[in-house]
């Protein structure tokens, strides 16, 4: 697994971000989050060792975590990572973004009906995100499918938009003042998945958790351990994306 930041910055675009683990971060660091700026990785999944051999070995690249990959500042620099992305074809290039809408002003022209080593994940949060996004996101050129609703601040039905979906994932909010996660929202996502026949993966609990009626608070270095205790994923085909670091632990059904 590798994460490949080509640029840093990012606005906040939607109710989602209010807690963004970006500007939190940057702000601890006295850093201008909105300033949108290249990284001294932009070429990061080229370089080569003096052998010749690629500095980023082939798997999974985790895409813009520092960033959304479709953001407008970086509409110049765009076209040179997927020329990038092109290269590496023993990679796959995985990138979440809330901004779905941007998607076909921000594809190659031979994209066509997508890149076999591309994953595009949809991020939601609210069902009025949940049918804006995902509406458009059904019906776009793409190979490989994620939704991530995380983090998740209502329950949402999601079940009409789940065709052709590889994968969805459920967390909460990270922040001492953030919105409850309800496990009864997780649950019936997870139900519907399962009608489905869709991948699920809960990835992490909420700070503030509510589990049978009664309210949890929970350590952020708890949450994803928390959520993998509840043992709930449900899996019925390999992901893409999962093939090179798959948790040995999952059951397929």
């Amino acid at each position: 697994m590798t994460m490949w930041n080509p640029w840093h910055g990012c606005h906040k675009c939607s109710e989602g971000c209010l807690y963004c683990y970006i500007h939190k971060g940057d702000g601890k660091r006295g850093i201008n989050t909105s300033e949108i700026v290249k990284t001294k990785d932009f070429t990061k999944p080229v370089e080569k060792k003096k052998n010749g051999e690629y500095k980023v070995k082939s798997g999974i690249v985790y895409l813009g975590f520092s960033t959304d990959f479709l953001i407008e500042e970086a509409d110049d620099w765009r076209s040179d990572c997927w020329q990038m992305i092109r290269q590496r074809q023993d990679c796959t290039f995985l990138f979440l973004t809330k901004r779905i809408d941007r998607f076909m002003d921000c594809i190659p022209d031979d994209w066509g009906n997508g890149y076999e080593n591309v994953v595009v994940c949809c991020t939601v949060e609210n069902q009025k995100n949940t049918d804006y996004r995902l509406n458009i996101f059904n019906e776009l050129p793409i190979k490989h499918k994620c939704i991530t609703a995380q983090p998740l601040i209502e329950p949402i039905r999601l079940e009409n938009y789940l065709d052709g979906i590889e994968l969805v994932v459920v967390g909460g909010e990270s922040d001492r003042n953030a919105r409850s996660l309800d496990y009864d929202w997780v649950l019936n996502i997870r139900e519907q998945c399962i009608q489905k026949k869709v991948n699920f993966e809960f990835r992490q609990c909420g700070t503030h958790f509510i589990k049978d009626g009664k309210n949890y608070t929970i350590q952020t270095k708890d949450l994803t351990k928390q959520a993998k205790l509840a043992n709930i994923d449900y899996r019925v085909k390999l992901p893409i994306f999962s093939k090179f670091d798959v948790d040995k632990s999952t059951k397929f059904l």
